[in-house]
């Protein structure tokens, strides 16, 4: 299949999230696979090594009778062998950021990703590549399905294109008023109930959801949530309208950087047959910390610091939890006013709680490594990265049983033999509470029954190699394909 991959992120080039890495791994495996992916993203001033990028050629987009049309260039970097074009145009991408700065969203965003969604396409054609699927991230690129639906729905180029969106955090779905949008007559001109957000403004990801041919999240379970009324996001009645063209599809995890063997940012290199080197790493932890140096059980946590990430299940309970013979680790950044709560908190209990205000790729490697227990209390995780790394470094995951968190851990109490980790339901505070206590006491006596499910853990793998194959068969759906093809 010949495949546009259309990302408004990608690992290696600009990256602020998960969906990067998987913008990078999927293409990659499907590369692998024998497919023909060409990666489309915008040309941002942060992307590393831009400077040697090759000039594809200046294209104009045209827009509406009385406005200005929009010349652009566009320009190609290379992804090991998956080509990855860049769409120049500097009053959009030539800023300090991909998305905001100082925690504050760029006004034009609506109208940077209309113009960008709409030159994907027009690039797509004007090269002579002609894609059978055009695959989609989140609201920034969900326009698309909705142009090839009405821009270029009488297309021959195109007629046999089908595209498909990947909802990787549907919390953030684009909205913005119709005026940002003055590019794009086939979505400004649109009063359709299922698109709008009140009567001037379009969710972007509204349009992904109602154009797209397939729709899919990043696990079985997010999938799901997305139809209730609790886990849509407000979109739960645009999720059910389509729930025949949804699909979970858990993300894998890249083990070149996440693997206790090899993993070049830790202290001491060890793997499931000599666990007893991960105890150096706690203590390496524990120094960097300035914790005392021991066998205290320690719990490791590294997010950002959002209400999404559970940190108002965690605050709540925290000093409970620091009156038991525990040393807790926190890294990250986040919200303020809970970043001076964990400041306030380790003053408090200096021997007990660290919290380390840092965003730190060689720190988190440190605290997947030394921690015995990592904690994710997340309120909703659409897929989760965090607990795969844990179980590959034999740290059990601490988690709420939701999206992806909840397809990928196994709870002790649930299934023993398993088990990989430690998982709650009710989001309330006192539900994690009873689950770190739980976890603290199988630790102390149950040691060599933890040292199986750290086992357990560390043989567990979510592979790119697998997940392909369920984005393909959704390829094929979506083509109308029958699976001998």
């Amino acid at each position: 299949m010949n495949i546009l991959f259309i990302a408004p992120e990608v690992e290696s080039f600009a990256k602020t999230g998960g969906l990067a890495d998987v913008a990078k791994a999927l293409p990659l495996a499907l590369k692998r696979r024998g497919h023909d992916v060409r990666i489309v993203m915008p040309y941002y001033a942060s992307i590393t090594g831009r400077e040697k990028s090759q000039h594809l050629g200046g294209f104009t987009l045209p827009t509406r009778p009385g406005h200005t049309d929009i010349p652009y260039q566009v320009r190609q970097m290379d992804l090991d062998d998956v080509p990855v074009m860049l769409i120049d145009f500097p009053n959009y991408f030539d800023r300090k950021s991909l998305y905001a700065e100082n925690n504050n969203a760029y006004p034009d965003n609506g109208e940077r990703f209309a113009f960008f969604s709409a030159a994907c396409l027009q690039v797509s054609e004007q090269i002579g590549f002609k894609p059978d699927i055009v695959h989609c991230n989140d609201w920034h690129t969900a326009l698309v399905p909705m142009l090839l639906k009405t821009r270029y729905a009488n297309n021959s180029f195109f007629q046999s294109t089908r595209s498909v969106l990947t909802i990787h955090n549907g919390a953030f779905q684009g909205v913005f008023e119709r005026n940002q949008l003055w590019a794009l007559p086939e979505v400004t001109d649109t009063y359709n109930e299922s698109i709008l957000q009140g009567h001037a403004y379009i969710n972007f990801l509204k349009c992904g959801v109602l154009y797209a041919d397939k729709i899919n999240a990043v696990s079985p379970s997010y999938a799901s949530e997305l139809m209730t009324y609790l886990g849509g996001h407000g979109m739960a009645k645009n999720f059910q309208e389509r729930s025949s063209d949804v699909r979970g599809i858990i993300n894998g995890c890249d083990y070149a950087d996440w693997d206790p063997k090899t993993d070049p940012l830790i202290p001491v290199n060890y793997d499931a047959s000599r666990l007893a080197d991960k105890e150096l790493c706690k203590h390496a932890l524990q120094k960097r910390a300035g914790l005392d140096i021991g066998d205290t059980p320690l719990f490791g946590m590294v997010c950002r610091l959002t209400e999404q990430k559970g940190l108002n299940l965690l605050l709540p309970i925290l000093e409970k939890f620091l009156v038991h013979r525990v040393q807790v680790v926190i890294v990250g950044t986040g919200e303020p006013s809970l970043e001076e709560r964990l400041t306030e908190m380790m003053a408090a209990h200096p021997d007990r709680l660290a919290y380390l205000n840092a965003h730190d790729n060689g720190l988190a490697h440190l605290v997947e490594a030394g921690s015995d227990f990592f904690l994710m209390p997340s309120l909703f995780e659409p897929c989760g990265l965090n607990q795969m790394y844990s179980l590959a470094y034999g740290t059990l995951p601490i988690i709420r049983a939701v999206g992806g968190l909840r397809d990928t851990v196994i709870d002790y109490d649930h299934q023993a033999k398993r088990a990989t980790g430690f998982s709650f339901q009710e989001p309330e505070p006192l539900a994690l509470l009873s689950t770190l206590r739980r976890a603290l006491l199988f630790f102390l006596q149950e040691p060599e029954e933890y040292h199986r499910v750290q086992q357990t853990a560390m043989r567990t793998r979510y592979l790119w190699s697998d997940s392909v194959l369920s984005y393909e068969q959704m390829y094929k759906d979506a083509l109308g394909l029958s699976a001998g093809h």
